[in-house]
């Protein structure tokens, strides 16, 4: 695998996922991944990746270790009707519900749903209501 560009800057760096069935997550993730605009990195043997996100079967190479069960994870959204498309996207392929799109109570414009991906990871979109971004990432070129 040879990265030639990356994004940071979005307060992770990365995250792995280590799941049993790699062929329906990477299905889940390119949908929701198609709704947020965000492309899939590319795939190699026993993994994928988009952006700061990795995603293994256990006994691929990229993961160290065992299934440790369930996680949160958040994904930003352009607005509240790319939260809502998440939502249905991920509905569509494979997701169950965990909270269906609304306010929250975290801060004053906190729109969000949540789903468990097709291995019960919590996945969430949010949109943290109008604001200005200084840049949309931070492009490191190699």
């Amino acid at each position: 695998m040879e990265t030639q560009e990356l994004h940071r800057g979005r307060l992770i760096d990365h995250i792995q996922l280590v799941v049993r069935d790699l062929p329906a997550s990477q299905a889940f993730y390119t949908a929701v991944f198609e709704v947020l605009k965000i492309p899939m990195g590319g795939t190699a043997d026993g993994y994928f990746w988009a952006d700061e996100l990795f995603v293994s079967t256990a006994d691929s190479e990229a993961a160290q270790g065992q299934l440790t069960g369930r996680h949160h994870m958040a994904f930003q959204a352009q607005d509240r009707a790319m939260v809502d498309a998440f939502y249905k996207a991920a509905l569509a392929n494979g997701a169950k519900d965990n909270g269906a799109p609304g306010e929250r109570p975290y801060h004053p414009g906190y729109y969000a749903c949540f789903v468990l991906d097709p291995d019960g990871n919590n996945i969430e979109a949010v949109f943290h209501g109008e604001a200005k971004r200084s840049a949309p990432s931070v492009k490191v070129t190699f």
